[in-house]
């Protein structure tokens, strides 16, 4: 049985913040997109951690939509 495709994600480097894993994963969008594409599909991580926007290491960050 084939494997079903699966969401792309990232995790972040060390002490690499939110607009540089932004920067990384999505180089073809305008920073300021980037970053609400990525806020909006990771409201897992952006939703409740204070300070707001800190990556752990152990994150799974989403870059592109939930799959249909």
């Amino acid at each position: 049985m084939p494997l079903s495709r699966q969401r792309r994600f990232v995790t972040p480097g060390p002490e690499e913040t939110l607009e540089a894993l932004a920067a990384r994963a999505l180089p073809e969008e305008p920073l300021e997109a980037a970053l609400e594409r990525v806020r909006g599909w990771n409201l897992h991580i952006f939703g409740m951690r204070q300070p707001r926007g800190l990556l752990l290491g152990s994150d799974v960050v989403f870059v592109e939509p939930p799959l249909a």
